[in-house]
């Protein structure tokens, strides 16, 4: 009994022994689902696409473009080329990528620039100018006379949400050397192995255990392609195991010479700023400055060494151990056979060859978000599919002069007037430029940062404008054609109460005085509310509406009297696109964005279309032309000249109940640029638009223009005459009664002098039997000394 008992195993044993049974067949049990789960990734994952490699939508900011008879501000060219990263020449030997500006000859080695699976080959042209900085004629190096000629436009950013930046290059486009320099460094069996090297995991296991530490890696190309493909950076003995088995398969599912194009697309060569360069084709552009087929030995080699630590032997933060690495990779390729001595010592005595390292700040996001929106709901989403270029009409000299403008104005605001400095939401501002004459935006500043908040207040805030509507009435009524309404009209600022369905409207001057009778233009130039308001109930708000509707502004328009003085809310952007019609002498163009979009395979998808059309004859605007420019010398914007800026310009402030909004918009010829400041939640600023806005505006314009603007003048245009008048009387002035200088459409000055002595001449001869001969030969005298003068002026 004591024998059997001693025989038999305890129960407690038995349990845990059919525990351990138990918890082995469980461990097999999920050792093959992870088996399976992995087979099954592989078999899932284990297949490259297109869309894995191809390149993320691209916005470039204008190209900097060359033509016979064009001048060049040459300031401009040298701010563009230093911020392409163009080195500056000691002679004219012009490299690719340097350049020297003499006075007469200007010679520049243009970067390849490769766009929508198209490259341009670049190369050394030679821009010669006139006396008067003019150019004359334009020469590539072999001799070839160039109609044109652009830089490499600036990379504005990426499409939304990519965090990688790739230019996709085809296998037979990258050089051999370079392939070969990437092999010899990174796998050298990689045409023999099935996606894993077990001769190189042996001897590294060797030098790793020799070592006491990891020494030496042994992914094949494949596995690292796997590894930057499918799975995370995340290091783990099962991430390890399913790196190989995808990678064993896509061996199994591609040829050598795909799995080696689509590495080559994918290796990671690290980051500029935001974003991760991945590939060897903008890798040459971002280290290089280079298109990857014009890559010479030793700069294959550096992109070949910059793969095992992009950080580490990056050329730009550690250039040493950058060139021991270059230098490593050349030495492996002389023991591989691939290229002769003679070649290795002359890639080791060249130096690194890298162009200054690019320091890119993100312009223009507002801007993006803005043509992207446009784009999409033009064309659809497709449009921005991966590998589109987006070429905008964005100039970056603007558009950093705008961003300069805006950050700069707001500081000093806060600076100088504390209260509008508030902790419960900052002082926002927004900036819009365009060419009035193409409708092309320039420049658009959407807010004072974009990291902190996304809305675009230039095209998605809607406001009261305020004073700023007021040329928009006044337009009105000297176009109403059964209106008498001249710049010279007399207006009663005295005081108003007018009974509406809202109540009593009574309308007041900014400075709660009145003024008697003035002229239309004494009125727009001050600013003055209550003249205004009775001009607008005389022309009639419904009439306000359609001249509106006319410039381009498409906001809901209250017709009510009080839309005369800016009630009725609408965006910066409209306000500045009305002003640009009068720039543009009474013709509105279509807003434009782009100047062309590419799809990844070369096709144009959309290209810049100016098109437009006359509303209101070039007669007409300029009488608000000529009345704004006066604003601007003795009216609210004279502090304008006060900032520094002493172009032509016609310009207007805006400023809104309790001081809400503050604006300044304006032209020269060749602009039109809004300026909006306010608070998100419609605080009060406590500052009126010639004190809050106008800096901003002067600020911008002298940064995007210079001092003196764009060196051009307002034209006068047929239709217009200009007569002398007295002010208090609304006559011609005369002998006895002097006046100041008005613009009229022609037939509608007035007749009557104030000089007694003309009127008493004026009905002599009319008595005269000859009058009616010689008045049509008096009248065409006439006509042509005001042309003279006109184009004397």
């Amino acid at each position: 009994m004591l024998g059997k008992a001693r025989g038999r195993l305890h129960p407690r044993r038995t349990r845990h022994r059919a525990r351990g049974v138990t918890a082995l067949k469980a461990i097999a049990v999920l050792g093959l689902v992870a088996a399976l789960a992995v087979i099954t990734e592989a078999f899932v994952r284990g297949r490259l696409s297109d869309d894995m490699l191809a390149a993320p939508t691209r916005f470039y900011a204008r190209p900097l473009v060359f033509q016979p008879g064009m001048t060049p501000d040459r300031a401009k060219v040298e701010r563009t080329l230093e911020r392409l990263s163009y080195r500056k020449a000691r002679s004219s030997h012009v490299r690719i990528g340097q350049y020297h500006l003499s006075s007469r000859r200007w010679i520049i080695g243009r970067r390849a620039f490769r766009h929508a699976q198209q490259v341009d080959p670049g190369g050394v042209v030679t821009i010669r100018l006139g006396w008067s900085g003019r150019v004359t004629d334009i020469e590539h190096d072999d001799g070839e006379n160039l109609p044109y000629v652009a830089l490499e436009p600036e990379l504005l950013g990426n499409m939304s949400g990519s965090d990688k930046d790739r230019v996709p290059v085809r296998l037979p486009e990258v050089p051999g050397h370079v392939v070969d320099a990437i092999l010899a460094i990174e796998d050298q069996h990689f045409f023999e192995h099935p996606g894993l090297d077990l001769r190189r995991i042996a001897g590294a296991t060797i030098a790793n255990v020799r070592a006491g530490r990891i020494v030496q890696g042994a992914s094949t190309l494949t596995q690292q392609l796997v590894k930057n493909v499918f799975l995370s950076s995340k290091r783990s003995p099962v991430r390890k195991v399913r790196e190989v088995a995808i990678a064993l398969l896509v061996e199994r599912r591609h040829t050598k010479d795909e799995i080696l194009e689509a590495y080559l697309n994918q290796v990671y060569l690290g980051q500029d700023g935001g974003l991760a360069i991945h590939g060897v084709g903008r890798g040459a552009q971002y280290f290089f400055g280079k298109d990857v087929s014009q890559l010479n030995l030793h700069e294959g080699a550096l992109l070949a060494a910059v793969i095992r630590g992009p950080s580490m032997y990056s050329p730009f933060r550690n250039p040493e151990s950058a060139m021991a690495r270059r230098n490593l990779v050349l030495t492996v390729m002389e023991e591989r056979g691939v290229i002769t001595e003679a070649a290795v010592r002359s890639a080791r005595r060249s130096p690194l060859g890298v162009r200054p390292e690019p320091k890119r700040a993100r312009h223009g996001r507002y801007f993006v978000d803005y043509v992207s929106a446009r784009l999409r709901a033009e064309h659809g989403d497709d449009v921005l599919q991966s590998g589109t270029s987006v070429f905008t009409t964005l100039d970056m000299d603007m558009q950093r002069a705008a961003e300069r403008a805006v950050q700069e104005g707001l500081a000093r605001l806060e600076r100088d007037y504390p209260p509008v400095a508030r902790k419960d939401g900052p002082l926002q501002a927004a900036l819009v430029a365009l060419n009035p004459h193409t409708g092309e935006v320039f420049a658009m500043v959407g807010g004072r940062s974009y990291g902190q908040s996304q809305f675009n207040r230039a095209v998605h805030a809607h406001r009261q404008p305020g004073s700023s509507f007021k040329p928009i009435v006044a337009l009105t009524a000297l176009t109403q054609e059964s209106s008498a309404y001249t710049l010279a009209s007399h207006l009663d600022d005295a005081p108003l109460s007018v009974q509406t369905p809202a109540g009593v409207w009574t309308p007041a001057n900014y400075d709660n005085r009145f003024r008697g009778t003035i002229t239309l233009r004494e009125a727009l130039e001050r600013s003055l509310n209550v003249p205004f308001a009775r001009l607008g109930m005389n022309v009639g708000p419904k009439r306000i509406v359609e001249t509106a509707r006319k410039l381009g502004i498409e906001s809901k328009l209250n017709p009510v009297f009080s839309l005369a003085l800016g009630s009725s809310e609408v965006t910066l952007l409209e306000m500045t696109r009305a002003f640009g019609v009068l720039a543009a002498e009474g013709r509105r163009s279509d807003l434009n964005t782009t100047l062309g979009v590419l799809s990844k395979g070369g096709a144009v998808l959309s290209q810049l279309n100016p098109a437009g059309e006359r509303v209101f004859d070039p007669a007409q605007t300029y009488l608000l032309t000529s009345a704004l420019r006066g604003a601007v010398e003795h009216g609210t914007g004279r502090a304008l000249r006060n900032r520094g800026f002493r172009g032509v310009v016609a310009a207007k402030s805006g400023t809104t109940n309790d001081y809400r909004d503050a604006w300044f918009i304006g032209y020269t010829p060749s602009l039109a640029v809004g300026v909006w400041v306010g608070f998100d939640n419609g605080r009060t600023v406590g500052l009126p638009g010639s004190r809050a806005a106008l800096p901003i505006f002067a600020r911008f314009l002298v940064g995007a223009l210079g001092t003196y603007g764009d060196n051009d003048d307002f034209s006068v245009p047929w239709g217009i005459e200009m007569v002398e008048i007295d002010r208090e009387t609304g006559l011609r002035a005369g002998p006895g009664c002097r006046g100041e200088r008005e613009a009229f459409l022609t037939g509608t000055a007035p007749e009557r002098s104030c000089s007694p002595y003309w009127d008493r001449t004026r009905r002599v001869l009319t008595r005269s039997s000859w009058y009616e001969r010689v008045a049509p030969v008096l009248d065409n005298l006439r006509r042509r000394l005001e042309r003279r003068g006109r184009r004397g002026n």
